[in-house]
C-alpha cells in the first residue's frame, strides 16, 4: 500500500481515491458508450474526450493532498520518492517512445500509457523502497 491506512491522512487518501477511481471507470464507460451509440460531433466530441481525463487529474491532486496532510515524515518520504520514480519512468518511457515514433516510424501509442506507467512504477517503487527499510 502506498499510504498508511492507519493514519488520518491515509484514510482520507483512500476515502478520496476510491470514489475517484469509481468515477473514472464510470466516465470512461459513459464516454465510450456515447461515442459508440450517438456518434457525437463538434464541441461534444471534445467534451466527451476530455471527460475521462478529469478524474485522472483529480487522482493526481489527491496524491498531492496526501503528501501535504501526512504528518509521518517517513511515510511522506517513501511516497515522495515513489512519486519521483513514477514521474521519471513516465517521462523516460514517453520520451524514448516519442523519439522512436519520430525517427524509426514506430507505431503511435496512446498518451494514456504515460499516466498508467506513472502509477505502475510508483506502486512498484513504493514496495521496493519500503522493503529496503525492513
Amino acid at each position: 500500500m502506498l499510504c498508511d491506512p492507519g493514519s488520518k491522512a491515509g484514510r482520507r487518501y483512500l476515502y478520496r481515491l476510491i470514489p475517484m477511481s469509481v468515477v473514472y471507470i464510470a466516465v470512461v464507460y459513459l464516454s465510450k458508450w456515447s461515442f459508440r451509440h450517438f456518434h457525437p460531433t463538434g464541441l461534444v466530441v471534445y467534451l466527451l474526450a476530455i471527460l475521462p481525463a478529469l478524474p485522472m487529474v483529480g487522482s493526481l491532486a489527491i496524491v498531492g493532498l496526501y503528501v501535504a496532510e501526512e504528518t509521518d515524515e517517513f511515510e511522506r518520504s517513501i511516497l515522495v520518492r515513489s512519486i519521483l520514480w513514477g514521474l521519471a519512468a513516465a517521462l523516460a518511457i514517453s520520451s524514448i517512445w516519442g523519439t522512436l515514433e519520430d525517427f524509426a516510424q514506430a507505431r503511435h501509442l496512446s498518451s494514456f500509457l504515460s499516466y498508467l506507467s506513472f502509477w505502475i512504477v510508483m506502486a512498484i517503487s513504493g514496495v521496493i523502497i519500503r522493503l529496503r527499510y525492513r
